[in-house]
């Protein structure tokens, strides 16, 4: 296509002009879009003709004018570079007048004008805020449109716009106070919002902006004038419209208004803005400014916002939990909004944010749940640095959402779960429970019943959801690699993970890749370690595979082949070539099923009937009869050619049911069978299940005939109920009906021969608890019509015990909440009949109707609504109705078959066990105590095979309350458990923690047992080795054990808080116990259990939960990063970790001290040397610390130190003494009042002679240093003691043996020099014998050979002294070597002026005199010699 000429271009574009406002839209946009094309080729002629065309029909309509409009923009916008600059000028001014022709508001006219000028803005601001500034003018409200205008202009070019924003607000000020109309009160606030913004932008991006000195205090104070119209009257307004805008406006605002006013105002903004929640629907703009408001105060470091963090904390809580409807962003944005106001508020209140979100968590309702679980999924994505010191307080919470029935609460557990394994949480101790979480919904059933809710998360989607999360954490959590191999095998195995084997096996498949290729040593699995019997690699290898991998469920195909190939070279060394060739084939068969079929088709067509005949044979003894796919291939293969060859068929099937395969049946009946023969069951329910296909299939003109000789007759000879029950729903319905009529009248007939209590029991088996639904039903509607014949039939002549109702009510109870309502209903029917058999036996008349029982009658209709908390609550009902009516000495067999019910294969059922165990225990469980240890053990055993969390939870019930009604024994028996606790012993205690009045019980009761047990016996670990060895007693480490897994229960905080003081003191001590302290040999012997139970390291863990129980992270946090728990455990440095602990306790932890030192004060009585010194240096540390004065326990400490002081052990007598000294930092002026004891004990320090290391001598010397600096005249006379003065000087004589070359130490000397020297003319000979000596010890440190030979010349203790002649001699010395220390010498003697010895006095006038002589002659030498100097 060639240029268009200029007059064609006039033409086409006054044409489309005029018909650009024509009806149809299509042509509309069609004729913008060749109006473009043309301007982009011609723009100043297009743009040209545009204006001429609205200026030559002023009377357009507004739909033209606007289509017009909206066409000049984008030629604008397209070649904004290309246009002339007098074009622009001219576009310029058209825009405006079309803008602000109407003083009315027309939106669509205006805003297309107005469009014009930001597009143009985009290029030439000055001269856009030319024209528009001439209609922005002060004292005059402006057109809406330009308010408007210079709001999108702000939007649209930031560096262009900001500079002029100071005047423009200036003007506009003014204007806010004239406005009345809520259109121009939006209008300004919808304006300053974006000036606001753009201010932000242009000050985050100075580097690029055109003036790098703008400020934000340049426009805080207009900022909070226009604050504070908007707040203080526009807010209140009753146009939702206006108040979310001036919301919204706020937030942008507050990040520019001055500290101090954001400070002052900021209670009242906050409430504000959480007020409008209730105001208006729409919640997004609301959070959207309630989180600038908060993101500027945290960055300004507010205050005032602690104040009100408890109240945003419940509104923003309150606004996550509500509902998220992804088809209206709306509610998207406002859920995200909420959750960047967590995570601001996390940043500056980590702790107190944490708490309440756990706590939140404890809260079982749906809703609060889930919203808890988004903010805690937020945060530890979003918070890495914060929630790092949090990781085991978050996965000690989230243990009680994992048993939540809800699948939308499982979702978002789901999701955590996922946010925990990317940063680093599963590694943990607990993240196994998470990992096995997910696997345990990777083996969910399919829904049974489709929830009403359209929001309800199925089974299937939460399974498909944690395919994927396992699938996830093994190809993207690189750090998850070793934490899932070989963890995940050991879910391959149990029954209840049966359907999560194709997940697992193909996330297994990836892990041994991947470490296969690495060709790292951990892809050779260790099974020994593991417990598990088996052969060594690479030397005396058998044929036998592993134990663990025989137990492989391959029914799952080919995940589980592909497996084994991936796993081959652990399983023998000789599978490997093997299995690359063989298994490829094997996953070709997987499709026996359909092979079956296949052949069934082809004998259909087949008219060689002896062929038939032998295919037949041969599919029928090949068959794998313990294979249910298997076996339901097979029978419809024959059925499907019993459809040509009926009669074949049939005779075939009568044949193989008389083969010598059948004759190890042991009767009629399977109910009576040896457990050993369940092949040959197997073989009948293929039997019987073919001949249910061959009558699904054959002819029905030959079928009828057939049905009583062929078919009925020979099914009555080989099965039992359990084949019955074993065989799906294949038969025609009147087949299935006369089918189960006859089982009912056999069996009937079988139990009239024995019409007791034992032969009722000898029909019921394991089908009752059947994984399939069919089976189920028809086992307990049949039990049910024994039980009727039975009651019907029953006759009582002698009172007789019905000593098995307890067994029977145990199995059919937790049949009331099956998934399938049938079974349900039969359950009870069954129950209703078993308490009538039961007043029968009692002596009750046939017709005798009791009130209880007839209740079951009202559960029954209960039990229809599928609800499962109506379910649950049902079964409670019914176990009330039981508990009445069944004998104290059956209770116990129902129990126990009630632990056997946890485990049911059905998932309602096994909760139904806990629900109706617990209820029972809570009603009758006081007269068990007996059988107490033996329950627990069960239910020990039973936590170890269940996967459902809820029953888990419940179990944990269970224990709770037994422990309510038999402490003692409860408390016993668990600490006899073997250590280390397995992860079910550690929830048992876990439970004990959920009721905080038994937690409270329990904890005194340990606390009580822990201070006066024994916790470590010496032994000598060998004959060779010299020395006694720390061995831990058993009873304290699990006590200890125990303490630290109850206080992970969240619920245990009330009770932890109130022992708090005596339970930190008795752990303090626990741990001082647990220093070099040696696991027992039983324990030590396994490698496994030094890791998870070191004696230190179940002190401190115990420690640190207490602290983060007590909301005293500010405690941890110093410990952690000074690594003071690692000082704690090396003996050499564990005074100084638990030096840093007090610390921090006196910082952080002050009110709670007075109680804690008075339980810690027994302990510095206690025999055992490391208690006394753990519990000192405590004590030492808090005397440095002022609190102990502000809360009143000065005295007992000091009172304790003192009395340590004499302790038998060194280091505890080192501690006091510390501790003494450390009242002058602490309490300064506390020194006067204590000023004889404290000096007393520095002297007794200074004289230590049992101090081999001079370290009490070393303390006693510091601590006399800081107490000197704060005594009063009055004590000083203390220090003027003879045996004080002599100790302290011979003292410093002995030190300088250790001084010889410090720097610190030559200083020292000179410092005390003076003091040394007076002293030589003390009245008391002692005085100026320790003097000498200590010189002349002293004298090679001073740094003067000169001096030192004088020192040791003159010096000698027995020989007398000429004191001025030797001061004499001295001070020439002294001036000659150490000019510099004249002036501190002089200042030094001049104290010694005041001296109350008139000798000391005497000689410090004689010592200032000699000296000041050699001064002035040093000083005149020097001049001389200057002068000389100067004049040469």
């Amino acid at each position: 296509m060639g240029v268009i000429e200029e007059t064609d271009v006039e033409q086409v574009t006054l044409a489309l002009l005029d018909a650009a406002n024509d009806r149809d839209p299509v042509v509309q946009e069609q004729v913008r879009k060749s109006i473009l094309t043309l301007g982009n080729q011609q723009p100043d002629k297009v743009l040209s003709m545009c204006q001429d065309y609205l200026l030559k029909h002023p009377k357009l309509v507004v739909g033209h004018r606007v289509l017009i409009l909206q066409t000049i923009e984008l030629v604008v916008k397209s070649r904004i570079d290309d246009i002339s600059y007098p074009k622009i000028k001219s576009v310029i001014q058209l825009a405006s007048d079309e803008m602000t022709k109407s003083k009315e508001v027309v939106p669509e006219w205006q805003q297309a004008a107005s469009n014009i000028l930001v597009a143009v803005g985009n290029k030439y601001i000055n001269d856009i805020m030319e024209e528009i500034l001439s209609k922005f003018q002060p004292g005059v409200l402006p057109h809406f449109f330009v308010v408007q205008t210079l709001a999108n202009l702000s939007d649209s070019n930031v560096y262009g716009m900001v500079p002029f924003l100071n005047a423009i607000m200036g003007t506009m000020l003014p204007m806010l106070g004239m406005t009345k109309q809520d259109n121009m009160k939006w209008v300004f606030s919808s304006a300053l919002c974006r000036f606001s913004e753009s201010i932000l932008e242009y000050l985050a991006n100075l580097d690029k902006a055109p003036d790098p000195t703008v400020r934000k205090d340049t426009f805080s104070s207009e900022i909070y004038s226009a604050y504070d119209v908007l707040f203080n009257s526009w807010i209140q307004s009753r146009e939702s419209k206006l108040r979310l805008t001036v919301a919204e406006a706020l937030g942008s605002m507050s990040h520019l208004m001055a500290h101090d006013k954001l400070e002052e105002q900021l209670p009242k903004l906050l409430l504000t803005i959480l007020g409008l929640y209730k105001k208006n629907s729409e919640h997004y703009i609301i959070t959207k400014s309630l989180c600038q408001v908060l993101e500027a105060s945290v960055n300004m470091g507010s205050r005032v916002l602690e104040t009100q963090i408890d109240g945003l904390l419940l509104a923003l809580h309150q606004q996550v939990c509500s509902p998220v409807d992804f088809s209206n962003p709306p509610t998207v944005k406002n859920h995200n909004e909420v959750l960047r106001c967590f995570t601001i508020l996390a940043n500056t209140f980590p702790d107190r944010l944490m708490v309440f979100v756990l706590q939140r968590l404890e809260n079982s309702n749906e809703r609060n749940r889930m919203g808890s679980l988004a903010v805690l999924r937020h945060l530890i994505n979003s918070s890495t640095s914060i929630m790092e010191t949090k990781k085991l307080l978050i996965l000690a919470s989230i243990r009680q959402p994992l048993a939540d029935h809800s699948n939308k609460v499982k979702k978002r557990v789901v999701q955590v779960i996922s946010a925990m394994a990317h940063h680093g949480y599963l590694e943990l101790e607990g993240g196994d429970l998470l990992v096995r979480f997910i696997i345990q919904h990777c083996a969910l059933p399919d829904t049974h019943h489709r929830p009403p809710d359209p929001e309800e998360v199925s089974n299937e989607a939460l399974r498909s959801m944690c395919d994927n999360t396992l699938h996830l954490f093994t190809t993207t959590v690189g750090r998850l690699t070793d934490v899932l191999w070989p963890m995940l095998l050991c879910y391959l195995t149990p029954n209840q993970y049966a359907s999560a084997t194709t997940p697992l096996c193909k996330s297994l498949i990836l892990l041994a890749n991947k470490k296969r290729a690495a060709q790292e040593a951990s892809f050779i699995i260790d099974f020994s370690a593991q417990g598990v019997d088996t052969h060594t690699h690479g030397h005396d290898v058998t044929d036998e595979p592993s134990p663990r991998l025989r137990a492989f469920p391959l029914g799952h195909g080919a995940p589980s082949l592909s497996l084994l190939n991936a796993l081959s070279p652990n399983i023998h060394p000789k599978a490997e070539p093997l299995w690359e060739n063989e298994i490829p084939k094997l996953l070709s068969y997987l499709e026996g099923f359909f092979l079956y079929r296949c052949i069934g088709v082809i004998l259909q067509q087949c008219y060689n009937k002896e062929l038939v005949r032998k295919q037949l044979q041969e599919i029928l003894i090949s068959a794998r009869h313990n294979d249910a796919i298997e076996r339901t291939g097979v029978a419809m293969g024959i059925g499907l050619c019993a459809s040509s060859h009926l009669d074949g068929t049939l005779e075939k099937l009568e044949e193989f049911g008389k083969s010598d395969a059948f004759r190890k049946a042991s009767g009629i009946f399977g109910l009576l069978k040896d457990k050993n023969d369940v092949d040959v069951e197997k073989m009948k329910s293929t039997l019987i299940l073919c001949y249910g296909y061959v009558a699904l299939h054959a002819p029905e003109d030959q079928l009828l005939t057939r049905i009583d000789s062929d078919i009925l007759q020979n099914i009555s000879k080989n099965f039992n109920t359990k084949n019955i029950f074993d065989c799906n729903a294949f038969f025609p319905q009147v087949l299935y009906s006369d089918t189960f009529n006859a089982l009912h009248e056999l069996l009937r007939n079988v139990l009239a021969r024995d019409l007791s209590p034992d032969g009722l029991q000898s029909v019921f088996k394991s089908w009752l608890s059947s994984g399939q639904d069919h089976e189920r039903e028809r086992a307990v509607k049949t039990t049910a019509e024994l039980l009727q014949f039975y009651l019907d039939s029953l006759s009582v002549k002698n009172l007789v015990t019905f000593h098995n109702l307890g067994a029977l009510v145990g199995r059919l109870g937790p049949r009331c909440t099956d998934p399938n309502p049938e079974v349900r209903r039969a359950a009870i029917d069954c129950i209703y009949r078993l308490m009538y058999i039961q007043l029968r036996y009692e002596g009750f008349s046939l017709d005798y109707k009791d009130d209880s029982v007839e209740g079951l009658l009202d559960v029954r209709e209960k039990l229809s609504n599928p609800d499962h908390s109506v379910l649950y609550k049902t079964c409670s009902e019914l176990t009330k109705i039981i508990s009445k009516r069944l004998p104290q000495q059956q209770l116990s067999t129902l129990l126990f078959m009630l632990f056997d019910g946890l485990v049911d294969s059905q998932s309602n059922c096994s909760r139904a066990s806990s629900v109706i165990l617990n209820t029972l225990l809570k009603n009758r469980g006081a007269g068990l105590q007996d059988l107490v240890p033996e329950m627990l053990e069960v239910l020990h055993n039973r936590l170890q095979l269940i996967g459902e969390e809820q029953v888990k939870v419940a179990i944990g019930q269970s224990v709770l309350i037994l422990a309510t009604q038999h402490l003692q024994t409860v408390v016993n028996t668990l600490v006899a458990y073997p250590l280390p606790y397995d992860s079910w012993s550690c929830e048992m205690w876990m439970a004990l923690g959920a009721d905080s009045t038994l937690a409270l019980q329990i904890i005194e009761m340990i606390i009580e047992k822990l201070n006066v047990m024994v916790p470590y016996v010496d032994k000598k670990e060998s004959m060779l080795r010299p020395g006694l060895t720390k061995v831990a007693t058993s009873q304290p480490l699990a006590m200890t054990c125990a303490l630290r897994e109850m206080m992970l229960n969240g619920q245990s905080a009330d009770a932890v808080a109130y022992v708090f003081p005596k339970l930190f003191s008795s752990l303090l001590v626990r741990l001082g116990s647990s220093v070099g302290v040696h696991l027992p040999k039983d324990l030590n012997s396994n490698n496994s259990c030094v890791s998870l139970c070191c004696v230190f390291r179940v002190a401190v863990e115990a420690l640190r939960i207490l602290l983060g129980r007590a909301q005293l992270d500010a405690v941890v946090k110093p410990l952690d990063q000074e690594g003071a728990w690692d000082k704690m455990k090396d003996p050499q440095q564990h005074t100084t970790g638990v030096t840093l602990l007090s610390r921090a306790m006196a910082k952080h932890a002050g009110p709670r001290l007075p109680a804690i030192v008075e339980n810690l004060c027994p302990s510095l009585c206690n025999i055992y040397e490391c208690q006394r010194v753990t519990v000192t240096a405590f004590f030492s540390e808090l005397l440095n610390h002022h609190v102990v004065t502000e809360l009143m326990i000065l005295d007992m400490l000091m009172n304790n130190m003192m009395e340590r002081i004499t302790d038998t052990c060194g280091t505890v007598r080192m501690l006091a003494v510390r501790g003494l000294g450390n009242i002058a930092v602490g309490s300064p002026e506390k020194v006067n009042k204590y000023a004889k004891e404290l000096l007393a004990a520095m002297s007794s320090g200074m004289e230590e002679k049992d101090d081999p290391g001079k370290l009490i001598t070393l303390e006693a010397m510091s601590g006399m240093s800081k107490i000197l600096l704060y005594l009063d005249q009055k004590n000083v006379q203390l220090l003027e003691n003879d045996e004080i003065r002599c100790a302290s000087i011979m003292l410093l004589g002995n030190l300088s043996k250790f001084g010889s070359g410090e720097p610190v130490f030559k200083d020292q000397i000179h410092n005390v020099l003076v003091s040394l020297l007076l002293h030589l003319s003390d009245p008391n000979p002692q005085v100026v014998k320790a003097c000498k000596y200590a010189m002349r010890i002293c004298a090679p440190v001073i740094g003067s050979e000169q001096i030192s030979a004088m020192f040791q010349k003159h010096l000698l203790e027995e020989k007398g002294l000429h004191y001025g002649e030797f001061i004499n001699d001295l001070t020439k010395y002294l001036i000659q070597d150490f000019p510099g220390m004249l002036n501190f010498y002089h200042i030094t003697v001049i104290q010694f002026f005041k001296s109350n010895w008139a000798e000391i006095r005497a000689s410090a006038a004689m010592f200032i005199g000699k000296n000041n002589i050699y001064i002035y002659i040093y000083i005149l030498v020097q001049y001389l010699v200057l002068q000389k100097f100067v004049l040469h």
